[in-house]
């Protein structure tokens, strides 16, 4: 992949913002690798396109990375998790963003520095990355990869603190961006937030064993305790002797990515202390609020992102939840060579209009985002195809004016729909819906449990909304990062 290019320009079935990963560290139980491995399954919607994990056996460091989903690295045909011995794990699931899909970009990544080794699994994107990289090469350093992690390494390996967990925080301390980071060495387990708190990391309990994961989903597959959230800019440390928290970064506001309850976290999980499903629902409520369908006769879901959003407009309007759109669950990325004409189709592999419910009625189709708008335009056509009689279109955040710097796979901002056309009537005509409508900045608010938007003072990182970026963005020269714009030399 080049650089600057998003992976969704690679998908024709998918117009959607990815998260860029999933991790969760395992410290205290025998079968470390295989809780690992499990966890990563239910972290599996975080990142698609590699699976690493890490273990300590007590003697060495065991890793298995690869391309591929979790399953197929670590299930029945791969049986790589036998190779992770030890009562301490750290895995990690990926979906590039800095650095593209590269082999030697799949984490963690591991390496020896003076104190010991360390491994380090990362969620989110460094938004100095670029400006640290370029001093570090300047200095000596040699980079095997082109991920931010990478990053983080060299610059542990050059702080003169001690112990590794005094460099760790050393090396934090000159990293700019979000981030939720697993660590792992000989001994202990260290888990970190950035101070804005962007990106999700939650503490849970096997037993006596301490669990860290990007979603409390994760926990529950393999039966664990939740206990509670990692505060932004904490630093955990999980020792043989228990858990110790440090705040040694300066306090910041707190920003956490709402995006998360709007998308990214899978619905069961447990996000900042409110569930992910009901916060759906309430965004879907607030939207049939605000944006009703005067005349509608049901109210038919986007599958599977959709749904929760679809059944609170359907609750708070009266209308009926139909199933008017089933969607097939096995449609993989590299199904078929993707041609001219099957890129026209790619719509209807992944989900095909029920026809007999769609037949001559008012239609409220119900999503969770519109990004480029291709998708939208081409699930209309099939439900007017199908023979709805109109299609009225809810969209269940803002509209999407902005790329993310945080940690997110999006497109250039001048590829958004949103962006492009600043007027919701515009959009409509170009999707080619009856009516068009999304939830405001204020009732997306309302639905996570504010009262809405402090303008002054957001409570969230909604910068893909209202394009109002809480952490700086020194990288950022003419729309690309500077991490973006030296890669572009490298493909080039």
């Amino acid at each position: 992949m080049t650089a600057g290019q998003s992976a969704l320009s690679e998908t024709p079935f998918d117009d959607k913002f990815h998260e860029e990963c999933g991790v969760f560290g395992v410290f205290g139980n025998p079968e470390a690798g295989k809780l690992v491995a499990l966890g990563l399954h239910a972290l599996q919607h975080r990142g698609q396109e590699a699976a690493g994990i890490v273990s300590y056996d007590g003697t060495q460091f065991n890793a298995e990375r690869h391309a591929g989903l979790v399953g197929d690295v670590f299930g029945e045909k791969n049986p790589h998790v036998e190779n992770l011995r030890g009562s301490q794990a750290l895995g990690h699931v990926r979906y590039s963003t800095t650095g593209g899909s590269l082999t030697r970009n799949i984490q963690p990544m591991y390496a020896d520095v003076a104190g010991g080794a360390i491994a380090i699994a990362h969620n989110g994107n460094l938004t100095n990355a670029g400006t640290l990289h370029a001093e570090l090469v300047r200095a000596g350093a040699i980079f095997q990869s082109t991920s931010d992690t990478e990053t983080i390494i060299h610059l542990i390996a050059r702080s003169r603190f001690n112990p590794i967990a005094e460099r760790l925080i050393d090396a934090l301390k000159r990293v700019e961006g979000a981030y939720s980071l697993v660590a792992m060495t000989a001994k202990k387990l260290i888990g970190v937030r950035d101070p804005w708190g962007v990106r999700p990391l939650v503490l849970g309990k096997l037993g006596n064993a301490f669990i860290l994961s990007s979603e409390t989903c994760a926990l529950d597959i393999i039966g664990a305790e939740f206990v509670r959230d990692i505060e932004p800019g904490e630093l955990v440390v999980i020792t043989k002797d228990g858990l110790q928290s440090y705040r040694p970064f300066a306090s910041q506001p707190r920003r956490f990515c709402i995006f998360e309850y709007v998308y990214f976290a899978r619905p069961d999980s447990m996000v900042e202390g409110r569930n992910v499903y009901d916060a759906r629902k309430s965004i879907g409520e607030e939207l049939a609020r605000e944006a009703p369908a005067p005349g509608a006769d049901m109210v038919v879901p986007v599958p599977d992102s959709g749904v929760p959003a679809a059944l609170g407009y359907a609750s708070a309007s009266g209308l009926p939840f139909e199933l008017g759109i089933i969607r097939n669950h096995y449609v993989g990325r590299t199904f078929i060579e993707p041609s001219d004409q099957i890129r026209h189709l790619g719509v209807r592999l992944k989900h095909n209009p029920n026809r007999a419910k769609l037949k001559g009625k008012s239609v409220v189709l119900v999503d969770d985002s519109i990004v480029r708008g291709t998708t939208s335009k081409k699930i209309v056509e099939m439900v007017r195809d199908a023979g709805a009689a109109e299609v009225h279109f809810r969209i269940a955040s803002p509209p999407t004016t902005s790329s993310c710097f945080y940690g997110v796979d999006t497109p250039n901002a001048g590829e958004l729909l949103a962006h492009r056309m600043k007027e919701v009537e515009q959009m409509r005509e170009y999707i080619e819906a009856d009516s068009l409508a999304f939830v405001s900045m204020n009732g997306l608010y309302r639905a996570v449990g504010e009262v809405g938007r402090n303008d002054r003072n957001p409570q969230f990182c909604d910068a893909c909304f209202s394009g109002e970026y809480p952490i700086e963005l020194t990288d950022v020269s003419g729309g690309r990062s500077g991490r973006q714009l030296s890669l572009l030399a490298e493909v080039a």
